[in-house]
């Protein structure tokens, strides 16, 4: 079978459509996810350094991040209003960009959704181990364990065991009620430092703000630096996004409402924390610089006694375990989306049957937080290359959200954002310049960043390139919208010569290449001798007024949009070839009435030599109509190199038209049983890397192999076959193809990919 297929097709991408079970997060859930990742966790960490940096102007640092958190959510609610699945800028880079860009941000995403979620776990940990601590003082004591340096680890290990167990068994978060508990306890913390504002001479509140920037605007821009990624967040809803009840509504609002709370939170907060947080003749500055991490706990105590106190350790412990939820959440979902795509191992797509809950996903995740808490050496330096890493890709987010409005004018995101283009330019520009002073501040940020993307590369290469990539044609080909958002508007060249073929050979052009997203340009040659009179000789005009006529039916009757070319030329094959180069063509069809060894074969094959594009061969009785055959049937064993086409055409051909699609393999009599099942496994790794359960695979035991694929194609069956393009003098088809078609009045396909 020296000219048979040896790759198998992909079903079209499982995320495009979210199940209708994964759909279970309303605007309440899906804004809960956001509030739990963004309030509470950032201000606590980031609050004392932004204070010690530049003062009260800390309020103003926190705005302008929050105007520019602003400007990168309205991006993410466009896109995800137009792409409402799961994987956040994972997704938009796979819709948008190459396979290997979206691989690069998707691995850089999840690695930092998991160091992020690393500090919140060791962040709860130390808050709860605290907390117990205080309350054992309280009462007197306590047992030595309590004291141990291991207890806050082996909370924060405890914990986040726990919490993946609960998300590999449940699809949701979870966590509402613990959102809420956070929210009021903050909520308190705010009413209550107002009311001690009140109480107070407005000369005092006017002086606490005085100076309100002590490091000028360059102070500025550094606390803005360091706390931006108090407001990351609002993007893993982004990610979850396949698991969200009416999408194209309730993402947009959840991202922004998210947001909305946390601003509502942070600003009066921090003013708070300025204006009733100090003691007389003391800046927010210099409270900061002493103890920047315990800042908010001791300004607290400051207008609230110990109740401020300790209501800010209990919204300590409430933040970090629901951001420490929400990361989690999150991690395993972009891990969810790559592996369904094939860039990361497919085992990661997984789900419980029952909930619908990624649980291999979770688990890897789970793992790997587990892992680096014990093991981290530098949790500071890889949680600044966890704000690098955000910041890079919501730059890059702005990006995709401009290309996607340019790419997508005749079937717009459902929510766009307002100002076009200043939003994502003024947004891009801004999370780059922070992204750069990240870099600058933290040297190691960005060493630990190269680090893992050098890593992540060769495990692209070496493991997961080829599936990868067979995904993303099978997904294009099924979704050819995707072939203008990247910017494509692939051709096909579709000679046609014969009348009888022409609307075989349209319809199936339009399949390959739809009219709204490439263009079909049907060539038709006046094949004329030199010194050819039309006065004397009609018949070739007549013949091409025929095959143009045809084409112009078919394509009426199809409704399909196709255009057209004619050339003149005594040389018709010389002609396509021109044609081919001149237009840049992605591929050509062409018809074959009998593949055989007459002069028109071997022209034919002449021609493919000299083709540089991919090439489609339909040979296919009069009249013969696409919709018309219901089966496929790709023989496998052959030396391979057409997998990208053959998923391509076979993606193509079940988008139109629901197919049964069958690989079989046949093997001789005598073929020992060691051999066998070896055929077996090989079959069945094939169609697992290409198309996993969707197809039929048969290895059969026969000496007659033409035969066997002839009985196996039946009346209705499609036949695609492979040939190699081996050099512009030797033919293309072989004996096996030869036999075939001769053997079995089936249509055949015939695909040869560009060399």
């Amino acid at each position: 079978m020296d000219d048979s297929l040896n790759d198998s097709f992909h079903q079209p991408d499982p995320a495009v459509i979210e199940g209708d079970r994964a759909r279970h997060l309303g605007l309440v859930g899906a804004t809960g996810v956001g509030v739990g990742a963004i309030v509470g966790g950032g201000i606590l960490a980031l609050a004392g350094v932004a204070f010690a940096t530049t003062g009260p102007g800390a309020i103003a640092a926190f705005a302008a991040n929050g105007l520019i958190a602003m400007l990168t959510a309205l991006s993410f609610a466009e896109m995800s209003s137009k792409f409402p699945e799961s994987g956040g800028t994972y997704l938009f880079s796979r819709k948008v960009l190459s396979v290997e860009a979206a691989f690069t941000v998707g691995w850089v995403v999840w690695f930092a959704s998991i160091v992020a979620a690393v500090l919140y776990a060791i962040g709860f940990g130390s808050f709860t181990a605290l907390l117990l601590r205080e309350l054992a003082t309280i009462s007197g004591g306590g047992p030595d364990w309590l004291f141990d340096a291991r207890l806050a680890p082996g909370i924060a290990l405890a914990t986040t065991l726990w919490l993946g167990l609960v998300l590999m068994v449940r699809s949701g978060g979870g966590g509402a009620w613990v959102n809420v508990a956070k929210v009021l306890v903050f909520g308190v913390l705010v009413v209550g430092g107002f009311w001690a504002i009140a109480e107070q001479d407005v000369s005092k509140t006017t002086q606490s703000l005085q100076p309100f920037f002590i490091a000028g605007w360059g102070g500025l821009i550094q606390a803005m630096g360091y706390s931006f990624i108090a407001l990351q967040g609002f993007d893993l809803i982004a990610a979850v996004g396949g698991e969200v009840k009416q999408p194209a509504k309730t993402i947009p609002r959840a991202i922004l409402l998210s947001l909305v709370i946390a601003l509502l939170i942070y600003l009066p907060l921090l003013f708070v924390l300025v204006t009733v947080g100090t003691q007389d003749g003391e800046t927010i500055a210099e409270l900061a610089g002493s103890d920047p991490e315990a800042v908010v706990a001791v300004a607290a105590r400051r207008f609230l006694g110990d109740t401020g106190y300790w209501l800010v350790i209990v919204a300590a412990v409430l933040s970090m375990f629901t951001a420490l939820q929400a990361n989690l959440f999150a991690a395993s979902r972009i891990a969810l989306s790559m592996s369904r795509d094939n860039t990361l191992p497919a085992v990661m797509s997984r789900v419980n049957d029952r909930t619908g809950a990624p649980w291999v996903a979770v688990l890897v995740t789970i793992i790997l937080v587990a892992s680096l808490v014990v093991i981290l050496p530098d949790v500071a330096a890889a949680g600044a290359a966890s704000s690098l890493i955000f910041l890079v890709t919501f730059a890059i987010a702005h990006v995709l959200a401009m290309l996607v409005r340019q790419r997508s004018k005749d079937n717009p995101p459902p929510f766009r954002s307002p100002a076009y283009p200043l939003v994502p330019v003024v947004g891009g520009l801004a999370c780059l310049g922070l992204a750069i002073f990240q870099g600058i501040a933290v040297p190691a940020a960005g060493q630990i960043a190269v680090f893992w993307l050098s890593l992540g590369g060769v495990l692209f290469l070496t493991l997961f390139a080829r599936r990868a990539r067979l995904t993303d044609v099978s997904n294009i080909a099924a979704n050819p919208e995707l072939s203008r958002l990247r910017g494509s508007t692939p051709l096909v060249l579709v000679p046609i010569a014969n009348p009888n073929n022409a609307g075989a050979m349209v319809e199936l052009a339009d399949t390959l290449v739809p009219w709204h997203v490439g263009r079909v340009l049907v060539q038709t040659v006046l094949v004329a001798p030199v010194d050819w009179l039309p006065s004397k000789d009609a018949k070739p005009l007549e013949r091409l007024q025929e095959v143009q006529g045809r084409v112009v039916a078919a394509s009426t009757q199809l409704g399909i949009r196709c255009e057209t070319l004619t050339s003149i030329s005594s040389k018709p094959m010389e002609e396509i070839a021109r044609v081919a180069k001149m237009h840049r063509c992605e591929s050509v069809l062409l018809g074959l009435s009998e593949i055989s060894e007459d002069s028109q074969g071997t022209r034919l094959e002449h021609l493919l030599g000299e083709l540089e594009t991919d090439v489609v061969v339909l040979r296919a009785p009069k009249d013969w109509e696409l919709s018309s055959s219901k089966r496929i049937l790709v023989p496998v064993g052959g030396r391979g190199g057409h997998d990208y086409l053959l998923t391509r055409l076979l993606s193509s051909l079940s988008r139109s038209q629901k197919r049964q699609v069958k690989f079989i393999r046949v093997v001789p009599l005598a073929v020992t049983a060691a051999d066998h099942r070896r055929a077996e496994r090989e079959l069945d790794r094939t169609a697992s890397e290409n198309s996993g359960a969707q197809c039929e695979r048969e290895v059969i035991v026969s000496d007659d192999v033409i035969g066997t694929i002839a009985s196996q194609a039946g009346e209705n069956g499609l036949v695609i076959l492979g040939v190699q393009r081996l050099g512009r003098r030797q033919k293309l088809f072989g004996n096996f193809t030869r036999k075939i078609a001769r053997q079995t009045q089936s249509p055949i396909i015939i695909i040869s990919r560009r060399g």
